[in-house]
């Protein structure tokens, strides 16, 4: 985790900040100036703790304090917004016998970092989230390592109060890695479509997927999009950002897919990059990336063209493009958006 602050206020809790740097070299220990010993792994400060914390607070992406919960929530507490926002709090006290997960336990990552520290220095681990506590699924937290996107974060809250009240919970996955679970809970079943879903007795749903979902399932579910699309995109030179924008987000809803899922854009290389690709990856920070002509002629596409060829060495470049990055299958053949663009669509197997 970047950006971790360790603030100790006590002579005792100096030292156990120095035990964290060693363990975790990039961590920043912040104590008062009236402890200095003019070791240099210290950064000491003068201003108020009460002033020093606020500071590490909005500047931290996780923020460990070593002195009592009370004290840190009273200094934190005028400065709490959301747990998308809010930096990861852990407490440790001043003999290390406990590591408290205080806030952002989950999006934040304190839950994590806190059986990490515990680990290291030998500590009693305290966690009170009810998904961990009862050791079931954590559907704010699902495919986090891979980078999935949830559609709609509004339905997290009630989805996981039917998870850790155990009650019956659908899922329903067709793309993305397959290994985010090692044991699912009891009350916990896998369907093989979303048909088989919507007739389950389900109480709510966890469903992976690239595809847009309906509205009514969509309310009962959290909905994870992996990055499972390569968009293949053939081009002018002078082909703007605005008209590819035009041209995926057309493909996109023609087909049902949703553009959390697009893992990259890509396309031939030519002499000079497009402008409006690069700019468009840029807008929707998405990675492009380009393939030389000759690999382009090796792909045996759906859809070839001797005008494509006559002009580009290659016969496919959009769909060609999407089967080469991806991997995977062709999923959206060439879609034509004359004169200067067309988009074609793969999906990357796991």
């Amino acid at each position: 985790m970047e950006k971790v602050s360790v603030l100790a206020i006590t002579k005792n809790g100096v030292k156990i900040g120095e035990e964290l740097k060693k363990k975790f070299p990039d961590w920043k220990i912040y104590a008062p100036e009236k402890f200095s010993d003019e070791e240099i792994k210290i950064k000491w400060y003068s201003e108020p703790t009460s002033e020093k914390i606020i500071e590490l607070f909005k500047n931290s992406n996780a923020l460990i304090c070593i002195f009592s919960l009370g004290a840190i929530i009273r200094l934190i507490a005028p400065y709490l917004k959301d747990k998308k926002t809010d930096p990861a709090v852990i407490a440790i006290d001043d003999k290390t016998k406990f590591v408290i997960s205080v806030l952002s336990g989950h999006i934040g990552g304190a839950n994590e970092l806190t059986q990490e520290i515990a680990e290291k220095l030998g500590s009693m681990p305290v966690i009170t989230t009810a998904a961990d506590v009862n050791k079931t699924i954590s559907v704010d937290l699902v495919g986090r390592k891979f980078g999935w996107k949830i559609d709609d974060d509004s339905t997290v809250t009630k989805i996981s109060a039917h998870m850790v009240n155990e009650e019956r919970i659908g899922i329903f996955q067709e793309v993305g890695e397959r290994n985010w679970f090692k044991e699912l809970p009891k009350n916990v079943s896998i369907y093989e479509n979303l048909k088989d879903l919507k007739k389950s007795n389900s109480k709510a749903h966890l469903i992976i997927s690239d595809k847009i979902i309906e509205e009514e399932l969509a309310k009962k579910s959290v909905i994870y999009h992996p990055p499972s699309l390569v968009i293949g995109i053939g081009l002018h030179w002078d082909t703007s950002k605005e008209t590819i924008k035009m041209g995926i987000e057309d493909c996109l809803k023609k087909f049902n897919l949703s553009s959390k899922s697009i893992a990259k854009l890509v396309s031939i290389k030519k002499p000079q990059d497009v402008q409006g690709l690069i700019d468009l990856g840029i807008e929707m920070d998405i990675p492009v990336e380009y393939v030389n002509r000759e690999e382009l002629a090796e792909i045996s596409a759906p859809n070839p063209s001797e005008t494509v060829k006559k002009f580009e060495g290659t016969a496919s470049v959009s769909e060609a493009a999407a089967i080469k990055i991806s991997k995977g299958e062709l999923i959206v053949e060439k879609q034509k958006f004359p004169p200067n663009l067309t988009i074609a669509i793969a999906r990357i197997l796991n």
